[in-house]
């Protein structure tokens, strides 16, 4: 019998991660059952079962996949002196993160966007995923944190917030737009880099105004 390459076991393992992901995007997690996710790769049971055990296995993968990719663009990031301001570095991983699965789509519409939606819904009622985006989550608020500390060292930012703060505030910022994309419809990363460039050059144009409590 012919040995199976490692490529040929990643891809597998991708379709059935890309498939399952379409159908939570679609349907919501309890409203998909496993016989969905087979039609949906096409695949029979015992080539999905080689890799994932049930629904809930492959929805920790997934969660665990986008919050490692992003955690390490922001280790990236943070390694850098100094980072890339917060708006445009937002905007890069978002979007990188985004074109990594542009190819998922429901209805003609972005998966991406509507399965973060329903992760979120999940863990209300599931622990082990809860565990799971917790930890994720933890991961990237803690990255953001150094980077911030970044920021006040180069005096990019004042050092009388807690990089906590900020880091939290980034990650709602974040969390918010994929939520009016789910809602809403598709909008480019460009729309929320503007808006907090904008925000954070507001304090310095009050400066800049004549008669200005700033000034």
């Amino acid at each position: 019998m012919a040995r199976v390459s490692q490529e040929h076991l990643d891809a597998r393992r991708r379709q059935i991660l890309d498939g399952a992901a379409v159908c939570f995007a679609r349907n919501g997690f309890h409203a998909t059952s496993m016989q969905d996710v087979l039609k949906e790769v096409n695949l029979s049971a015992g080539a999905v079962y080689r890799y994932f055990s049930g629904k809930e296995e492959l929805i920790a993968a997934i969660v665990a996949e986008v919050l490692g990719s992003v955690r390490a663009a922001f280790e990236e990031a943070a390694r850098q002196s100094p980072p890339p301001p917060p708006d445009e570095l937002v905007a890069a991983v978002l979007g990188r993160t985004l074109a990594a699965r542009e190819n998922l789509t429901v209805d003609g519409r972005p998966a991406f966007p509507r399965l973060v939606i329903q992760v979120w819904a999940e863990t209300l009622r599931n622990e082990d995923l809860r565990a799971v985006l917790g930890e994720g989550y933890a991961s990237v608020r803690a990255a953001w944190a150094r980077i911030v500390e970044s920021y006040q060292s180069a005096g990019m930012m004042s050092r009388d917030v807690e990089p906590d703060r900020v880091a939290r505030t980034m990650i709602a910022a974040v969390i918010g737009f994929l939520a009016q994309q789910s809602l809403f419809g598709p909008a480019p990363v460009e729309v929320l880099r503007d808006g907090l460039r904008a925000l954070m050059g507001m304090r310095d144009q009050a400066a800049a105004a004549p008669g200005s409590q700033f000034g």
